[in-house]
């Protein structure tokens, strides 16, 4: 009989599990019900009371005949007692939980097939829309890593509406739902608050494209060639090969100076020979050395002028134009071979000199 008890209550655990998952899917619980049973009547006091025409004299001689008959009757009741307080609270039990799933079960059945339906059809329409978007971006000519992050951004952001209008289909409010995210965006904006700005000032550069990879640039306080444009930060190498990782938010905070951004760069030297030297012939030669070289740009026409009267010089500017990958090595070429030229030609080139009197005081 206690095995039959136990199976029994088992069946009603799952009942009534299934019926609060009915509950929660519309968030409205069944009424309470009472577990209070009435106790039965006392079906056994008939065997228990013993007639009263019998003899005082026999309840006497076997007092202990009549005590270990009664104690098993005893327990029989209370174990027939027990047995009609769990028939009474199942039946309760299942009286309530049958209505419940016959009015709501077959509503909210619908309602979570309606809400599967929308994050099927919802997750095809996002994908739908964000190869559309990537298509677009693509055709602006956008670069490809904010194109990346662009899509993924609006895919996550049209799920999180699927998946909100599919929670509310099951008649859950996702009015928290919604503060609970604005609440986390303001928090961890004030967490992020650098990150942010690295991670805005990312997208500017993207964006406007103050430089590329492979330009050498001078900004945030280092100089180097570009090598990559991540979202918070970019990535440039110096002339020794040293890797340098600058923040995007410095770099927009300050002045670009984009050394590759022109085909062409005029070199800038200051020249200068003494007093004494003949200035036709140091700027006959000067324009001759730059003529001979093929790098020199004939357009714009290279200048050589006399820029100074310094202290103990007169300064010559020399501006020729070259190709942006030339310039250095032209720089360096065209100092050496002024050099070499002055001292065949015996130029001079002026230096700071100090003379110093001695005087004695004697």
């Amino acid at each position: 009989m206690l095995k039959s008890t136990s199976a029994r209550r088992r069946s009603l655990l799952f009942a009534a599990c299934l019926a609060g998952f009915l509950v929660l899917g519309t968030w409205s619980l069944p009424p309470s019900y009472s577990q209070e049973a009435n106790p039965p009547e006392a079906t056994a006091a008939a065997t228990q009371s013993t007639p009263e025409t019998d003899n005082n004299a026999s309840a006497e001689e076997s007092p202990r005949t009549t005590d270990t008959n009664t104690a098993p009757s005893t327990d029989a009741t209370d174990e027939s007692e027990t047995n009609t307080e769990d028939s009474s609270a199942d039946a309760d039990l299942l009286d309530q939980i049958i209505p419940f799933i016959t009015e709501r079960g077959t509503a909210f059945l619908l309602n979570v097939i309606a809400a599967i339906a929308i994050l099927m059809i919802g997750r095809w329409v996002v994908r739908l829309l964000t190869k559309l978007l990537e298509k677009l971006i693509t055709r602006a000519k956008v670069d490809e890593t904010l194109i990346k992050f662009i899509t993924n951004l609006a895919y996550v952001a049209m799920m999180a509406l699927v998946v909100l209008a599919a929670i509310n289909r099951l008649g859950i409010d996702t009015t928290s739902f919604a503060a609970l995210i604005a609440a986390s965006g303001l928090a961890v904006g004030f967490a992020l608050q650098g990150s942010l700005s690295n991670f805005s000032a990312g997208v500017m550069i993207i964006i406007f494209k103050p430089f590329q990879v492979g330009n050498f640039i001078e900004a945030g306080g280092t100089s180097g060639v570009v090598e990559e444009i991540q979202i918070f930060n970019t990535i440039m190498r110096t002339g020794d090969n040293k890797q340098i990782i600058v923040p995007n938010s410095k770099i927009t905070g300050e002045n670009i100076t984009n050394f590759s951004a022109k085909d062409t760069r005029r070199i800038d030297l200051v020249v200068g020979c003494g007093y004494d030297d003949d200035l036709k012939l140091v700027r006959q030669f000067l324009e001759e050395l730059l003529a001979g070289d093929e790098r020199v740009l004939d357009d714009p026409e290279p200048i050589v002028k006399v820029h100074e009267l310094a202290d103990s010089s007169v300064n010559f500017v020399v501006r020729p134009w070259v190709e942006s990958s030339e310039y250095w090595n032209l720089r360096w070429d065209l100092t050496e071979q002024i050099k070499l030229g002055f001292d065949e030609r015996g130029f001079s080139i002026p230096f700071p000199s100090h003379d110093v009197h001695v005087h004695n005081a004697a």
